[in-house]
């Protein structure tokens, strides 16, 4: 496995790795205080988002994660964020997370494609033989989009993480294996040709 930052190409959506040059675009997709709701930050301003801009790129720096900017081809512009986390190569896994896409995106091809592109990479240039996905198990929107791609619900960790509004967060874990892979990379393929 191979941590080093790549772009990843969908015929609709272009995942890059995330730069300090996208503070700006980050900023104006990330300026709306309900992309929040159930994460642990709250970057809905410029310091804010400069400050998760800057963790994430530390924790690309120590190996640990590849935060890409979200960005429609069709205008150039940045419309959300993604990344692989808590990397390890030694098990064959990886997570996929800390996913936001601006309002006017959401419930389109956008997150289709960008897990499309990730779980493609993640299963068949790294060899993966798991992948992570996880969520607040209050956001029922997040866990039936999981589910419904093919992920498979995992388990619950209860008090997992505190919340930026100081909520204790109970944290909901999926899994897509190596081997289920087939019938996820389908469902979404099948999903992309009906959204266009």
């Amino acid at each position: 496995m191979d941590a080093t930052p790549v772009t990843l190409y969908g015929k609709r959506v272009r995942l890059e790795p995330m730069r300090r040059e996208h503070l700006p675009g980050l900023t104006a997709a990330g300026a709306y205080e309900e992309l929040w709701k159930w994460t642990r930050d709250f970057a809905h301003t410029p310091e804010s988002m400069s400050a998760y801009v800057e963790q994430a790129l530390a924790d690309a720096a120590a190996g640990r994660a590849i935060p890409f900017v979200t960005v429609d081809r069709a205008s150039g512009k940045v419309i959300g964020s993604t990344r692989f986390a808590n990397i390890d190569a030694q098990n064959r896994h990886v997570e996929i997370g800390w996913t936001w896409i601006t309002p006017s995106f959401q419930r389109t091809h956008v997150n289709t494609e960008a897990k499309y592109l990730m779980l493609c990479h993640a299963f068949e240039k790294w060899g993966c033989a798991r992948v992570e996905l996880k969520t607040d198990v209050l956001n029922e929107k997040s866990r039936k989009a999981m589910l419904r791609m093919g992920a498979k619900e995992e388990g619950t960790l209860r008090k997992h993480v505190l919340a930026y509004n100081n909520r204790w967060r109970d944290t909901i874990y999926y899994s897509v294996l190596d081997t289920e892979w087939p019938g996820v990379k389908g469902f979404l393929l099948h999903s992309l040709d009906r959204e266009r």
